[in-house]
């Protein structure tokens, strides 16, 4: 199929832990926090979890909130959603923005404890009248209420590490930043229309999120002393491909010994 990706299990070693192009990137630290095991496999012995399907229309939403943002950055002005909340801040100009938001690059710091260089891609940032940052991310989502706080989502936690990686990695480059970041969610409304009629109606909201940084230094520790085991780390809790794989290898292995002990007993 043209333009389809097919799964490859086996990365190749440049990109796994120690190798040239290996970094430790905020969605790889979130992997950890989910499940060891996983993480191990993946950037250990180079065999990611396979892909779901690309969110294109998520992807999109990101692209165009991205241009829109990007015009008042030139202009040093507001958007409507920061006078909509209130809120005292413009778009961020910098010469390395677009290589803050580049998922191969990202925002990079190098940890002389680990030796991990360590790099997030961020969406966005805001800076106030003191100078101080604030970091922003775009969300897109389907919800048939007004999303105004994190609660409102089942990935509160996992959205508050998120931010405060991303916080994390600016302080650890030299910038000011606030505790509070923001998200900017786009939520498309099926009940506020009554037919598709190639519309989407989107409510844009802002919600405020204080990322969550105390836990991050430990972890990259953990991380480093995991990657340096032989040992196979044990399983998340809430993990759904560990329990996926472990009973696919036991029923085939029931299959492949039922299938030698025919072969013994018929001769």
């Amino acid at each position: 199929m043209a333009g389809f990706k097919r799964y490859n299990p086996n990365r190749s070693s440049a990109w796994n832990y120690g190798g040239a192009n290996w970094k430790l990137s905020r969605s790889k630290i979130e992997l950890f926090t989910e499940c060891p095991r996983c993480f191990y496999l993946d950037n250990k012995l180079g065999t990611a979890r396979p892909r779901g399907p690309s969110f294109n229309l998520n992807i999109a939403v990101d692209e165009l909130f991205k241009k829109e943002f990007d015009v008042l950055r030139t202009k040093g002005e507001k958007h409507q959603i920061m006078k909509e909340y209130d809120l005292d801040a413009v778009p961020f100009v910098h010469k390395s923005m677009d290589e803050w938001r580049d998922n191969f690059q990202g925002i990079t710091y190098k940890d002389k404890d680990t030796g991990f260089t360590i790099s997030g891609a961020i969406d966005d940032v805001w800076v106030k009248p003191d100078g101080t940052l604030l970091i922003v991310d775009y969300k897109a989502t389907s919800k048939d209420e007004k999303i105004e706080s994190l609660s409102n989502s089942g990935w509160e936690m996992s959205y508050k590490r998120q931010m405060g990686v991303y916080q994390w990695l600016f302080r650890k480059n030299g910038f000011e930043v606030d505790d509070t970041g923001y998200f900017v969610y786009a939520n498309v409304r099926k009940d506020k229309a009554d037919a598709f009629n190639d519309t989407l109606t989107f409510e844009t909201t802002l919600v405020p999120s204080v990322g969550e940084t105390d836990w991050i230094d430990k972890t990259i520790t953990d991380i480093k002393v995991c990657l340096d085991s032989e040992d196979m780390p044990e399983k998340g809790e809430e993990c759904d491909f560990c329990p996926y794989r472990e009973a696919c290898g036991k029923k085939l292995q029931t299959i492949y010994y039922a299938k030698k002990d025919k072969e013994k007993n018929s001769k």
